[in-house]
């Protein structure tokens, strides 16, 4: 799955999906994709990740509590 980095608008393709769908985990890891190269794959907070149209992730992939109506 490609996102987008929030603040540089660079896409990333995120390698397991589980890991972002997952609340309990704030860390995705996922290679840059820069050039014809596979890129190394590196770990980012999924608070800095955004979809490529630009809408943030679901707050049920961020926040373990998010039926609660509390933000953590």
């Amino acid at each position: 799955m490609l996102l987008q980095l929030k603040d540089s608008g660079e896409l990333v393709k995120v390698i397991d999906v589980q890991e972002l769908l997952n609340p309990n985990q704030d860390v995705v890891h996922a290679q840059q994709q820069e050039g014809q190269e596979e890129q190394q794959a590196d770990s980012y907070k999924k608070e800095n990740l955004v979809f490529p149209s630009g809408e943030s992730l679901p707050r049920c992939w961020l926040d373990a509590d998010y039926r609660n109506g509390k933000a953590s």
